[in-house]
């Protein structure tokens, strides 16, 4: 029975090992579109962390919610893992997919982050990096901008907030949204 026991646990962690790693692969993929695009390349440069979701999906019908998996790095080295959920209420229709990254200045805020149910304000703001036409508004203001492609996307007033800088890249859909939303974060140590 000690046999089976052990056998059963085995095969588990080799069927388990393949797709945390496959997991982690795309992980690293998303992680390399943002080292590769505009104004978000130079913060890989400078922060103590990250914590990057391969695909955000977003969709909405007056209420609505978005949902994502990702990793979070700290100096380089993953330390575990991230859901993102949001609810919205407003005017909204549509969906959409999009790949997001959160940077982390320093230890304090990857700390912030990480120190179980994080939150952003429903005035956090994004700096969306896409091939097209784009414009975010906050209580912090309001910006636009368009860009020629995810790899070499000029971003303006791309900084830290409070130790956090975010920025997105369009994976597809379309989204017509006059909403307040905010988004909950929940981190998993490995």
């Amino acid at each position: 029975m000690k046999a089976i026991k052990m056998c059963a646990a085995l095969a588990l962690l080799l069927l388990v090992f393949p797709m945390r790693q496959a997991w982690a692969d795309e992980c690293q993929d998303a992680a390399s579109l943002f080292k590769k695009a505009g104004a978000s390349a130079k913060f890989f440069d400078n922060a103590y962390g990250y914590a990057v979701f391969p695909t955000v999906g977003k969709g909405g019908i007056g209420v609505g919610g978005a949902f994502g998996k990702g990793c979070v790095y700290e100096q380089g080295r993953q330390i575990g893992t991230a859901t993102m959920t949001q609810v919205s209420v407003g005017f909204q229709l549509g969906g959409e997919a999009y790949t997001q990254i959160i940077f982390f200045q320093d230890k304090r805020a990857l700390s912030e982050f990480t120190s179980g149910n994080f939150e952003f304000s429903a005035n956090a703001q994004a700096v969306a990096i896409t091939a097209g036409a784009s414009a975010t508004a906050s209580t912090a203001g309001s910006s636009a901008g368009v860009s020629g492609g995810k790899n070499d996307a000029i971003t303006k007033g791309a900084g830290y907030n409070k130790g956090m800088a975010t920025f997105t890249i369009a994976k597809g859909g379309l989204m017509y949204e006059v909403s307040l939303a905010g988004q909950k974060y929940e981190f998993k140590p490995l």
